[in-house]
């Protein structure tokens, strides 16, 4: 991109190479295409449709009525709110059994991974990201420098479970040594994977086993295990979420989702604590100089929603089934779940393959936004072509209902004529 003024001495401006490198914001540019086409329903971007806990909204009040509580309008510890993060080390301990973990309050789950990204890594590291990966994630790393030295793990093409036999190969294969002891063709391993769990873009959740199995695998490679925990309310069908330890395992969450907080952009990086005090002191040179502290109000109603705890969020997130189930009775002209449809066991999402021949599923989701009114993610934007996500939180069960409708509408159609009748419409 290049920026030109004529006023000035020079020709012309530009901006980074990194940031011209990274990717166009997928949500965005759903926003712009359903706002093109009045009256769409969208059914992209990763939302639910409640609002916070009364407790959340009663910490806010009272802290916005107390005339004596002016810290709040002024900068709190960079690490996060006191009160705050030691609700959160209890929570770790209880719910997630990660005893000797410490908090760094963020602005969001996509705050910390960054945080993550710029304290963890230089440009020069590679980092694993899995296909289908999160688009953000993504993002990150290119506009850190990064963005060539991402290895794409492969998912099992039919669960889109993370391929672990690959990643033992990746972290163990690093090259030959000669008789002399001398390293010859060394590779360099990966210094960070990044899992999402359950996961955005799929909507899979993956077992303990897995999950221990990859710490291990990166624990005696030496490279850190990053795991994004954003959805971890979000289970279902008696399954449950599992938070592995280690030296090197590294945690992030968010009150976004499970406590319809999305717009107050509170969430944390949990870390292990040596008693060294290196890990946080590196995280604290990027939040100081990003957002020097999270909102003060936020956290207030962070706490709020903690005091209203699990418990809240399981009763929200059991009226999401009606919603899953009428996505996937609406997907079912393109596959059913195991065959062609992924997810369902956690997260918000569903992922479904379109059609042989809609491998331009820009072109699809464009198509059924203008003939379906409904709009869904491009698998492009999560480096799988071929391939759509639909969220299913975002609404309530009526209003999920005649999305799925027009949904539905829209996969018969496409089943039935493929890409052929998408490029004849949209021509």
């Amino acid at each position: 991109m290049t920026i030109v003024c004529k006023n000035a001495t020079h020709e012309s401006f530009s901006t980074s190479r990194r940031i011209q490198s990274t990717d166009e914001p997928t949500i965005v540019a759903s926003k712009r295409l359903v706002n093109s086409v009045p009256g769409t329903t969208s059914l992209a971007q990763g939302i639910v449709h409640w609002a916070p806990p009364q407790q959340a909204l009663d910490r806010v009040a009272k802290a916005l009525a107390d005339p004596t509580a002016t810290g709040i309008h002024s900068y709190g510890p960079d690490e996060g709110n006191p009160a705050l993060r030691e609700a959160l080390r209890h929570k770790l301990v209880h719910k997630n059994n990660l005893p000797g973990y410490d908090v760094c309050v963020t602005a969001g789950a996509n705050q910390a991974f960054t945080n993550i990204v710029l304290a963890f890594l230089d440009p020069s590291d590679s980092i694993v990201l899995w296909l289908p990966y999160y688009f953000n994630h993504q993002m990150s790393i290119q506009m850190c420098g990064g963005g060539d030295n991402i290895i794409y793990g492969p998912c099992d093409p039919v669960t889109f479970h993370p391929n672990l036999d690959w990643l033992e190969k990746l972290l163990t294969d690093n090259g030959d040594i000669n008789t002399d002891g001398e390293e010859k063709n060394k590779r360099k391993i990966p210094k960070m994977i990044v899992i999402t769990n359950p996961c955005n873009p799929t909507g899979v959740l993956l077992s303990k086993e897995e999950l221990d199995r990859a710490a291990s695998l990166c624990a005696k490679a030496g490279a850190w295990l990053v795991l994004d925990n954003t959805y971890e309310e979000f289970v279902f069908d008696d399954r449950e979420h599992y938070c592995p330890a280690g030296d090197n395992v590294l945690h992030l969450f968010s009150f976004s989702k499970a406590y319809g907080m999305m717009g107050w952009r509170v969430g944390y990086i949990a870390y292990p604590e040596d008693g060294s005090g290196k890990i946080a002191s590196e995280l604290l040179k990027v939040q100081d100089t990003i957002p020097i502290c999270v909102v003060q109000i936020s956290q207030q109603a962070a706490l709020g929603a903690l005091e209203a705890g699990s418990a809240w969020v399981s009763e929200q997130v059991e009226g999401l089934k009606i919603n899953r189930k009428v996505i996937l009775d609406a997907l079912e002209p393109v596959g059913t779940l195991g065959s062609g449809i992924a997810g369902g066991e956690g997260a918000i999402y569903l992922w479904a393959k379109l059609p042989e021949g809609c491998e331009d599923d820009n072109l699809v989701v464009e198509w059924l936004v203008k003939k379906h009114k409904v709009c869904l993610i491009p698998g492009t934007a999560c480096g799988v072509p071929g391939h759509v996500r639909i969220g299913f939180a975002n609404m309530e069960p009526v209003k999920c209902a005649e999305a799925a409708e027009r949904l539905k509408a829209g996969m018969l159609e496409l089943a039935e004529h493929g890409i052929a009748i998408v490029k004849k419409e949209l021509a």
